[in-house]
């Protein structure tokens, strides 16, 4: 349908023609000939489109309602290339005042663009041959462009296109355009050059900036100590303040001068002048915009202003008079905060005041570190909803209740992309890092508002503490005989394979990102060096020299000096039709395949009872399975590569939408493919008529308790980290909440050989600003925030699966038997080892002294208690001991010799004669030794006179024992 350039007549035609029973059209349809009565200016419109370089791009929506508009169930889509399914979806957030204006902006956009934007994303955004539609719980009430059409570059032509322009929409008699198929003209649009920011957050008179033009208010004559409005006047008991439009004169203690980040600063009242009301704030934030107030943290002012509301933040603005009455007062005491707060209340109480946690924080999200300089701390660790619950009203209450355990660590400006990252202190690098699950303690600054979430400006050093720090490999077992990784690579699209091609639809934008990208993910295999890989996430450009799986290969294989890695060649061609595809890598000298890979599609799924497939591959990535072989042990498996359809994807047009139950769209896409996967691999891999043992690996898109996972389950797969016992497992981070989308189940026939599975988290709790990119990093950073190392090598972690086949070695069981006789002790070894390995002994007899063999003798010197302890050990260092205590009583004590000199002068020679006795047994040494050094071993000694004066007598009886005597001479 095309409609008339002329909003009037458009008007009247939905007025006359449109029934309301046309109106409720289905997510995503391409026939969509109807046009809802939710047309002319009761609802919000696309008011401005920003098609800029690199990635600025944004959306401007502008309410023309008298009444604020709630962002619950709002949602803009883009569709690609002339697709009919959307190929981003973006639930929009937060509200749109009457008559203002709401933007959402890449998240990689200029400074310009996000410092006017509510509410940014990391989606892909759309080019000037996509389609934008904007929904309301799922009916369309506006769009641009025609949704099922390539127009090859744009519509339009010139500056009135949607290539490289800005659009501005004629505010005067606003028509939306719900008929997302017909016709694009850009009659009621206005085109301006490239990267022309200038109207962003202002249409039809109505700017979202806290510098609305307004009458010039006469300062007043500011005398301090007068009657002044209290601060927790102005902010009020709800969100909104009381005196919203008037001019105030306030007198208070500044706690922060953020004018260089935030324009502005902070004021709140002296402890004195609080009132008891702890739902009432005591501090403020004072906007400045570009002006420069010399004020310093400890200042009393009294000013003039007006109470605005910026974005839900009670503000003063628009400054007209101040004077600095007080220097260096003792700042306000902090208000002592804990997280979670009281439901239905949060941090509006403590807005604009000094605060400090003292608890210790938890980092729930550093996705934004980079980017904007801040962290989400929480109480604890988030966690996806259906992760932990089951889908529904128990999975979503608790993920609502995370808005009362979060606040927002800030930089203290409003910058992205800044040159510094504060935290960790000194400052972010790729090597000193803050990640999810590190945590923050004692916690101090003055609590903001602003993009929807409370922020806390410190004013006092962060303490980072490094709760969850990397680890240098994974963990593993030394009794596996067989490992098997999954891992998704995040759009590792070689270009042509010959080190040109870029940029290509997904991944590196040029040669010398996918270098970078290619020295993650190399070093991050070969630190998992699992003996199968699944990769997900690949580029789908087949199996030749050039495609992407072919060189990833060669690199891991330069990379260990040898062809230690091979792929599977699934097919001549690629998998399916989609440009990512999953694969397969192995070690030839660990395993060997059997038999040609197999592909699950919709063109071999089983049919459920009404002929339709179980497993469509028009939106999951069709399934690759391959036999492998352990060569040490012969057993055959079964490893089955997924990747189902994601929950950003549009499954409406096959009546699959998000059903608002915590599983997102596609569910029943994602559900459908989970029973006809399981079903296939039973039918396609038995031996003598049994089941295979198989593994189903991969990225299937579903937290724990959703129903994929639910019906694999029911198949007879088992979850292995269910099965082993680990509740809070992740591999993803979505919005500040840890989820498991990565899963490894076995079927009851593998169950038995599996030792472990474990995730290596080296990417879903590292910042994003460390991965491969170069867009918006300076010189300094694209050094600084990047190393050829495993950590953001993804965003996704990997996933290992540990199998034994083999029987595992046993520790040896130490025994022996002894016999006491006196003093003599025989011992005999009496151990046994199940692998029949030869052992070795050791034998420690309790006094210090030790012996080796099977068997053994010891006698003791004297009477007493003695722990006599046998340590054996196997070939392959696996050890155990037994221990016996024995007592000695039955031996004579030995009584010492006593030593005796006698010195005889003989003019020119000394004689020197040992009168030594023993009393119960004999002398066996006689040892002299003079101060001169000389030593002498005899009874009888002569000396020459004067070469010694002094000597000393020690003997040793025929038990060992010793007595000495000195003498002068």
């Amino acid at each position: 349908m095309f409609l008339s350039a002329k909003p009037n007549d458009v008007k009247q035609y939905i007025k006359q023609y449109i029934k309301p029973s046309q109106v409720a059209l289905s997510l995503g349809l391409l026939s969509c000939t109807a046009i809802t009565s939710a047309s002319f200016a009761d609802d919000l419109i696309i008011s401005e489109y920003i098609e800029g370089s690199s990635n600025n791009k944004a959306i401007e929506l502008y309410n023309p309602t008298e009444s604020d508009i709630d962002l619950t169930g709002y949602q803009l889509q883009f569709y690609f290339n002339g697709n009919t399914t959307s190929g981003t979806s973006i639930d929009l957030v937060g509200q749109v005042q009457a008559g203002a204006t709401f933007v959402l902006a890449d998240n990689d956009a200029s400074s310009e663009i996000l410092d006017k934007a509510q509410q940014t994303s990391t989606s892909s955004f759309f080019n000037g041959d996509d389609a934008i539609v904007l929904l309301n719980q799922s009916e369309i009430i506006d769009s641009l462009g025609q949704v099922g059409v390539d127009p090859g570059s744009q519509w339009g032509e010139g500056e009135l296109s949607t290539k490289d322009n800005t659009l501005r929409r004629d505010h005067d008699g606003v028509v939306a355009d719900v008929v997302v198929d017909d016709e694009v003209t850009l009659a009621n649009w206005f085109g301006f050059a490239q990267n022309d920011f200038s109207d962003l957050g202002s249409f039809n008179g109505s700017v979202t900036d806290p510098t609305d033009p307004t009458d010039p208010v006469d300062p007043v004559e500011l005398i301090c100590g007068e009657t002044a409005t209290a601060i927790h006047a102005i902010q009020g008991a709800t969100d909104i303040s009381p005196l919203l439009g008037e001019t105030v004169v306030i007198e208070a203690i500044v706690t922060a001068d953020m004018q260089a980040g935030l324009k502005g600063f902070y004021l709140q009242m002296a402890d004195a002048e609080s009132d008891a009301d702890p739902m009432t704030s005591e501090g403020i934030f004072v906007y400045t915009e570009n002006a420069s107030i010399a004020v310093n943290a400890g200042d009393r002012v009294r000013l003039q202003a007006e109470v605005k509301e910026y974005n839900n933040l009670t503000e003063l603005a628009n400054v007209s008079a101040l004077t600095i009455c007080q220097t260096q007062q003792n700042l306000p005491t902090p208000a002592m905060v804990t997280l979670p707060t009281l439901e239905g209340v949060g941090l509006e109480p403590y807005e604009g005041m000094r605060v400090r946690f003292e608890q210790s924080l938890v980092v729930n999200s550093v996705s934004n570190l980079g980017k904007y300089g801040e962290a989400q701390l929480g109480s604890s660790r988030h966690f996806i909803g259906t992760q932990i619950m089951s889908p529904g009203a128990d999975a979503l209450a608790l993920e609502a209740s995370y808005q009362y355990d979060r606040v927002i660590l800030d930089d203290g400006t409003t910058a992205s992309n800044p040159d510094v990252v504060p935290y960790p202190a000194p400052q972010l690098s790729a090597t000193n890092t803050l990640r999810a699950g590190d945590s923050v303690s004692s916690l101090t600054g003055v609590l903001h508002f602003g993009f929807n979430e409370y922020r806390v400006m410190p004013t006092e050093m962060v303490n980072v503490v490094s709760t969850n720090p990397r680890t240098v490999s994974p963990e593993r077992s030394l009794a596996a005989d067989v490992t098997i990784a999954s891992y998704n690579v995040l759009n590792y699209f070689n270009g042509d394979g010959a080190g040109q091609g870029f940029p290509t639809s997904r991944g590196a934008d040029s040669v010398s990102e996918f270098e970078r990208q290619q020295a993650k993910i190399v070093s991050a295999l070969l630190k998992i060096d699992a003996d199968i890989v699944g990769l997900m996430e690949i580029e789908n450009d087949g199996f030749g020299a050039n495609s992407a799986i072919s060189t990833l290969v060669a690199e891991l294989n330069a990379a260990v000096g040898e062809a230690k890695y091979q792929f599977i060649s699934a097919t001549n061609s690629i998998i399916g039709t989609d440009q990512i595809a999953v694969g397969l890598l192995y070690q030839a000298d660990k395993v060997s395949p059997v038999g040609e890979a197999k592909i699950l599609s919709s063109a071999n799924s089983p049919l459920d009872e009404n002929g339709a497939v179980f497993f469509d591959s028009s939106k999951n990535r069709p399934m690759l399975a391959q036999v492998f072989v352990d060569d040490a042990s012969g057993e055959a498996f079964v490893v089955a590569v997924n990747h189902l359809k994601s929950k950003g994807g549009s499954c409406s047009s096959i009546g699959d939408p998000d059903m608002n139950d915590g599983q997102g769209n596609c569910n029943v896409t994602r559900t459908r493919a989970a029973q006809g996967l399981a079903i296939w691999l039973a039918q396609e891999f038995t031996d003598n008529g049994e089941e295979l043992k198989a593994l189903v690996i991969g990225d299937l898109n579903a937290y724990a308790k959703e129903d994929p996972i639910t019906a694999l389950k029911q198949a007879g797969y088992i979850e292995l980290f269910e099965h082993t016992g680990q509740s809070n497992a992740y591999s993803y981070l979505y919005n500040g909440k840890a989820g498991q989308l990565d899963h490894a189940l076995a079927n009851s026939a593998l169950i038995e050989h599996v030792l472990n599975v474990s995730e290596w988290h080296i990417n879903a709790d590292e910042p994003v600003v460390i991965d491969y990119n170069e867009e918006n990093k300076s010189q300094a950073q694209l050094s600084d925030y990047y190393q050829a190392d495993a950590y953001r090598s993804s965003d996704h972690d990997p996933m290992i699966v540990e199998l034994q086949f083999l029987p595992s070695n046993q520790a040896p069981i130490a025994d022996f038997t002894w016999a006491l006789a006196g003093g003599v002790v025989n011992v005999v070894s009496t151990s046994t080892d199940d692998n029949d390995e030869q052992l070795t002994h050791e034998w420690s007899w309790g006094d210090g002294a030790t012996s080796t063999g099977n068997v053994a003798g010891y006698e003791y010197s004297s009477n007493g208690t003695y722990t006599i302890t046998l340590t054996v050990t196997d070939s392959q260092g696996l050890l155990s001991s037994k221990s016996q205590v024995v007592e000695v009583v039955d031996l004579i004590e030995n009584i010492p010799p006593v030593a005796n000199i006698r010195h005889i002068d003989l003019w020119f020679v000394d004689l020197f004669i040992s009168f030594s006795t023993d009393e119960d047994g004999y002398i066996t040494s006689q040892q002299w030794l003079f101060n001169d050094g000389h030593v002498v071993n005899r009874r009888l000694v002569l000396k020459r006179a004067g070469t010694a004066n002094s000597v000393q007598l020690t003997v040793t009886d025929n038990q060992g024992a010793t007595d000495s005597q000195s003498t002068a001479f």
